[in-house]
């Protein structure tokens, strides 16, 4: 389903507000604490409303409320994930560009599916290589620029010394609502207060057992950009399993299959495993596609079908 283009809003400056308890007021949910959200409305000023904890409001919702009664507006655009136990996530509303964030000990396949998971959910998708400031990361980098350079936008950027930033802001600052996600320990909440210094989000530790990070955003919170554009905070996770992706979609938006030059697919739905006619075969013997993206590309169809085989045996069953 294509949702219609509109422009991000830009955040002002808030106080909290008493008004709206009576009347009608246009606004939109900047952070979500589990039993309540801020809501920003667009006088400018903000207020606290409960919600239950299953409402599925999240931040970027554009909402009306009425006193106590919040009214969610149809999304523009959603992303969602599954987890490693197989829940569903909606992460956030109306974006418009996913940030991939990265570095040593990402877990594999993270990015391609994040990257289709935009994609599907028409969101313009970005990588960026954090902690470029250490020499492991040179190897790491080398490989994604082979991976991904003419498929994504990619930066290369630490953090901690602030260097690397200004292509990533001049990127954000086009008017852009987005939003970062990458495995705990990446230094997403690093990179937010090189972007938003306001907001002085803590910093966790990475273990040196594991390489892993702890989580240290609890809340979701919408931050407005010094330069224009929003970015929105989520907690970490480690998993980036997708929701509701057809085998076709699959096919369409992998990474590295985008475009054929002249060769095409003899067949539209083409799933580019044993089809005759298949450009991306074709090209994979060739060595233009290489082996491992091929080989990743397959396990992921698999995932899919998979998925898509629970959940016509679910709607069979109901």
């Amino acid at each position: 389903m294509k949702h219609a283009a509109s422009s991000p809003r830009r955040l002002k400056l808030t106080t909290p507000d008493s008004a709206c308890t009576d009347q009608t007021c246009g606004g939109l949910i900047t952070a979500h604490h589990g039993v309540e959200v801020k809501v920003v409305f667009t006088t400018g000023k903000h207020r606290m409303v409960r919600v239950k904890r299953s409402s599925g409001h999240v931040v970027g919702d554009d909402v009306e409320v009425t006193g106590e009664v919040l009214l969610r507006l149809p999304r523009r655009t959603e992303l969602r994930r599954r987890d490693g136990r197989g829940g569903i996530h909606l992460v956030a509303a109306n974006l418009d560009v996913l940030g991939i964030v990265v570095a040593l000990n990402s877990p594999p396949g993270f990015i391609d599916r994040a990257i289709v998971a935009a994609r599907v959910a028409q969101l313009q998708p970005f990588v960026v290589v954090n902690k470029c400031d250490l020499d492991d990361t040179a190897a790491l980098l080398a490989n994604l620029h082979r991976i991904y350079t003419g498929s994504v936008p990619m930066f290369a950027i630490s953090a901690t010394s602030r260097t690397g930033l200004a292509p990533l802001q001049a990127f954000l600052n086009q008017g852009r609502r987005g939003v970062f996600v990458g495995s705990s320990g990446v230094g997403k909440s690093s990179l937010l207060n090189a972007l938003c210094p306001a907001i002085n989000l803590k910093v966790g530790k990475v273990s040196d057992h594991n390489g892993l990070g702890r989580h240290t955003t609890t809340v979701s919170t919408l931050h407005a950009l010094s330069g224009g554009g929003e970015l929105v905070d989520t907690p970490g996770f480690r998993d980036f399993g997708l929701v509701d992706i057809l085998a076709e979609e699959l096919a369409i938006h992998f990474p590295g299959f985008e475009e054929h030059g002249e060769v095409s697919c003899r067949f539209r739905n083409c799933r580019h495993r044993t089809e005759p006619g298949c450009a991306v075969i074709r090209l994979v013997e060739q060595g233009q596609i290489p082996a491992d993206r091929y080989t990743i590309y397959l396990e992921l169809l698999s995932e899919v079908e998979a998925d898509q085989s629970e959940a016509r045996s679910k709607g069979w069953k109901n």
